[in-house]
């Protein structure tokens, strides 16, 4: 896949999206999204075609939207994605915004990140336990 390509735009940085196949503005947290999505499939060789950016859900009838949402091979979600800007804490807020997302759409792990702090949790059994490491792809 061709990461990282950027153009300018009316005066805008855009980059492309290889997974939309799309140019989106690069705000900071597109950058954090982009760093995300090239490190699960280039590195830990997540099928880039079982992957979702902007993944659409609905949560208590409001329509939301997960920045990726991963899916094992029987099409089912298996991991949840949020990407904040590299300023944005990773806190107890976010961690809310994602367990939100998880009651929307049931998976095994959701990560946070905004690249200096990295969170992934297991859900096992209704518990969220922290792993040292992002899960590989089974």
């Amino acid at each position: 896949m061709e990461w990282f390509k950027v153009k300018n735009e009316d005066g805008k940085i855009r980059i492309f999206d290889p997974v939309r196949k799309i140019y989106c503005t690069l705000t900071p947290e597109e950058k954090v999204r982009q760093t995300v999505l090239h490190h699960l499939i280039e590195d830990r060789k997540y099928p880039s075609g079982l992957v979702a950016v902007e993944y659409s859900i609905k949560v208590n009838g409001l329509n939301k939207r997960c920045d990726i949402v991963v899916f094992n091979r029987c099409g089912e979600p298996f991991m949840i994605v949020e990407c904040k800007a590299e300023s944005v804490a990773i806190d107890e807020k976010v961690l809310h915004q994602i367990i939100r997302y998880y009651s929307g759409l049931r998976c095994e792990y959701f990560l946070l990140t905004n690249l200096k702090t990295t969170l992934c949790v297991k859900i096992d059994d209704g518990r969220l336990v922290p792993q040292d490491d992002i899960p590989e792809y089974l």
